[in-house]
């Protein structure tokens, strides 16, 4: 940002492993003592990307696949599974999570922030199960912004390219005794995507959000009352435009009790509709309650303790391609976790715990974990893990039916059971020197009970918990501080996959590439310039024709003064266009590309 003190070319790698996080204990705790693969993109790292949207912000994570499907659509995942519908990644904002009750799967075109206010991303790549439930299976993000009191006066940012326009304005204010309020609007708008053939593929997209945090002094604690509304539209070539809209109100509340003992109670609700002409409609209510407990730390030991209850009902129509029977459904999730924490000597740690959720679909589910971390002197963590995760039924899994009248050639499967990973990980993260610092992660996976269909007739399936699958690989990334001002970053994953179980090629379980690198420089050349440049290189898609593709991204920022800043960033600059990821159907024979981008960005704070 302006204030050169938040440059993260001028961070040490101390300063770096200070970096507070929360999403691997449900408290804060060093990145540096944290014993999981776990990657935070910063704030300020987000800022010199020059991106406009959460998806894109997210392949800075080199622990994730991030795709571009097309104009607005994304495929995201970690550790595999990647597809338009993945499902094995819990994605969560300021604690309100964004799957969708109808696929286990995150919307991506839907979800957003205004980037300008996000503090940081916390990017777990492994089971998270025991503390976050059900359908954090591969990881978890955990995008938390800022409080109030941090963005207190005016943000202004206008982005302009050939592709895209973006316009974020936010107003920030103190009120009261240590109130703070700040009230945001973010505009996008993306042209059409290109395909193969140079024709137009019809599917940009505009959007509009709005939204607000509030922070204040409450009943002895700290309230936090924030929301969100959002309304977009996306071409679609063949059919009328899809509608999208919807909003979110969401209260949180912490206390210190006298006895050092903390507490936590977070609520919210969510609304929204989708009407997409040529498949279906939907409206979605979700009101979600969670209560957290916190014991103070004693003589080497610390106590955790919560649940939850989350309701969503679902209505779902049609326009005579699918449908859900019933259309209408209301879904429960109940669940309550406990986690302990013990040191066993000065330098080694063990954690156990385990969650019990109930589901309507498969009833009750069990998801246990164990860690233990040795650290045997300050710049050196090792670490490993035992984990069993689920992936609980959506409504696809059971109640989908094509086409919408009978005879179904695909139904959903009525003893359909949960998904079921159980992993194991080793790893370390150390700083040998005060110039490097870098994370190695392996790990190990046996996936039971995936998704297959079986076969009633030539022109009938069901769906069914029919293959399995064993994911092993590596993640590592590292960063080195070449001098004052300048740093080099480095990220890799390799992974291996193998399926097994019947006509598992026909529904290609994961649409990922066996590994991705990606190479960093971030170099203040003089006070208030920077250049960003970044090289990616990701390999072919399994069961896919997408070939591997190598890419560069850049950004040179100039900063006039505090209140006035300029970028020109770039990206896919090594070619006009690339392919991503695979679309279906006709679309597959005339696939759409990713193209060359080329962007002016103003900041203003007056």
């Amino acid at each position: 940002m302006a204030n050169t003190a938040t440059n993260l070319a001028d961070l040490s790698l101390e300063q770096l492993g200070d970096i507070e996080v929360t999403s691997v204990s449900k408290r804060e705790q060093r990145l540096g003592d944290a014993p999981a693969s776990v990657y935070v993109i910063t704030k300020e790292a987000i800022h010199r990307a020059g991106v406009n949207t959460l998806a894109e912000a997210l392949r800075l994570a080199p622990n994730l696949h991030v795709a571009r499907i097309n104009a607005s659509q994304y495929a995201i995942s970690a550790r595999g599974f990647n597809s338009a519908t993945a499902n094995k990644l819990l994605v969560l904002v300021d604690g309100r999570s964004v799957y969708t009750p109808l696929y286990s799967g995150v919307f991506w075109e839907t979800q957003d922030v205004p980037l300008g206010d996000v503090e940081r991303i916390e990017v777990v790549s492994g089971p998270g199960g025991t503390l976050w439930g059900a359908n954090a299976v591969n990881g978890v993000i955990n995008v938390i912004t800022t409080a109030a009191s941090a963005s207190v006066g005016t943000l202004a940012q206008a982005a302009g390219g050939n592709l895209s326009q973006a316009l974020s304005l936010r107003q920030g204010w103190r009120y009261g005794e240590g109130g703070a309020l700040r009230v945001y609007a973010k505009y996008n708008k993306r042209r059409d995507s290109e395909r193969a053939s140079g024709i137009d593929a019809g599917d940009g997209f505009e959007k509009l959000q709005l939204g607000f945090r509030s922070d204040a002094d409450a009943a002895g604690g700290a309230l936090t009352l924030q929301g969100d509304a959002y309304k977009e539209s996306i071409n679609q070539a063949a059919a009328a435009d899809q509608r999208h809209h919807g909003a979110n109100l969401l209260a949180r509340w912490s206390r210190m009790l006298d006895d050092g003992a903390t507490l936590n109670l977070q609520g919210y609700v969510d609304r929204s509709w989708r009407d997409i002409p040529g498949s279906y409609t939907e409206s979605l209510r979700i009101l979600d309650v969670d209560l957290q407990y916190l014991l103070p730390a004693g003589e080497g030991s610390q106590w955790i303790f919560g649940g939850g209850h989350r309701q969503a009902s679902d209505d779902v129509g049609n326009y005579g391609r699918l449908t859900f029977l019933p259309p209408s459904r209301s879904l429960h999730w109940t669940n309550a976790f406990v986690q302990y924490e013990r040191s066993l000597s000065a330098a080694t740690t063990a954690t156990l715990g385990t969650r019990v959720e109930h589901n309507s679909y498969s009833g009750t589910e069990w998801m246990p974990s164990a860690r233990l971390a040795w650290k045997p002197s300050p710049g050196l963590l090792l670490w490993g893990a035992a984990s069993r995760a689920v992936r609980t039924p959506s409504r696809v899994d059971v109640e989908l039916f094509a086409p919408a009248q009978p005879p179904y050639q695909l139904a959903g499967g009525p003893n359909f059971r949960s998904e079921i990973a159980k992993t194991l990980e080793l790893g370390l993260r150390a700083q040998p020197s005060e110039q490097l610092s870098y994370s190695l992660t392996l790990f190990g996976s046996r996936y039971t009970s995936l998704r297959n269909y079986r076969r009633l007739s030539d022109r009938s399936f069901v769906l069914i918990n029919g293959a399995t699958a064993d994911v092993y690989g590596v993640e590592a990334w590292g960063r080195y501080l070449v001098r004052r001002g300048w740093t080099m970053q480095a990220g890799l994953t390799w992974m291996h996959e193998g399926f097994s179980g019947a006509n598992i090629a026909s529904i290609a379980p994961g649409n990922d590439p066996r590994y991705q690198l990606r190479l960093q420089s971030s170099w203040s050349m003089a006070e208030g310039v920077d250049l960003d440049v970044t090289l990616r290189r990701v390999a072919a898609l399994r069961f896919t024709n997408v070939r591997g593709y190598n890419e560069a991204d850049a950004r040179l920022g100039w900063r006039l003064s505090d209140r006035l800043e300029f970028a020109l960033s770039g990206r896919n600059l090594l070619h006009a266009q690339h392919r991503e990821f695979p679309q279906g159907g006709l679309a597959g024979a005339d696939p759409i590309q990713v193209g060359r981008t080329v962007q002016l960005t103003v900041t203003v704070r007056p």
